[in-house]
């Protein structure tokens, strides 16, 4: 029962269980939610990136014996992750896309320190290059909107 429980939150509800695509499949759901229940909300968002942070290290270290060592299915660091992509991101449909294929492009190429920090062990270097590729996500959201905004 336990690791069904380990298993259901690390999966991100089993939407990191998608044959296709897993990570950007379970950072959905975090998408979703800061889009329709959190809006723009920075005490909200704030509070999301700290307990989603915290959670992802100890759901991933206790995932990782039944799932396996940094396992594709494992997406609550998705979740850390894209809640820090949105941070203090102006709250519109075209800034939340521009933050999620940012946080999906930076999560899977992996840019210092990123791929240093994937090194780290267990639930650490689980959640800490999502963390990473979550800040450089949010600089490159900023920029592009900045521009935009400046384009007007």
């Amino acid at each position: 029962m336990k690791d069904t429980i380990i298993k259901m939150l690390a999966t991100g509800f089993y939407t990191g269980c998608s044959r296709f695509i897993p990570g950007t499949t379970g950072t959905i759901p975090a998408w979703l939610i800061a889009w329709f229940l959190l809006r723009g909300d920075l005490v909200s968002l704030g509070i999301a990136v700290v307990v989603m942070s915290a959670l992802s290290v100890v759901l991933a270290s206790a995932a990782e014996p039944i799932l396996g060592h940094d396992a594709k299915k494992i997406v609550v660091d998705e979740w850390a992750g894209m809640f820090i992509a949105l941070l203090f991101v102006p709250y519109s449909l075209v800034n939340y896309i521009i933050a999620f294929v940012a946080f999906r492009g930076f999560d899977a190429i992996k840019i210092y320190p990123a791929n240093i920090a994937e090194k780290l062990p267990r639930g650490w270097g689980v959640t800490a290059d999502d963390v990473i590729a979550g800040v450089q996500a949010n600089l490159l959201t900023q920029i592009i909107v900045y521009v935009i905004y400046m384009m007007k």
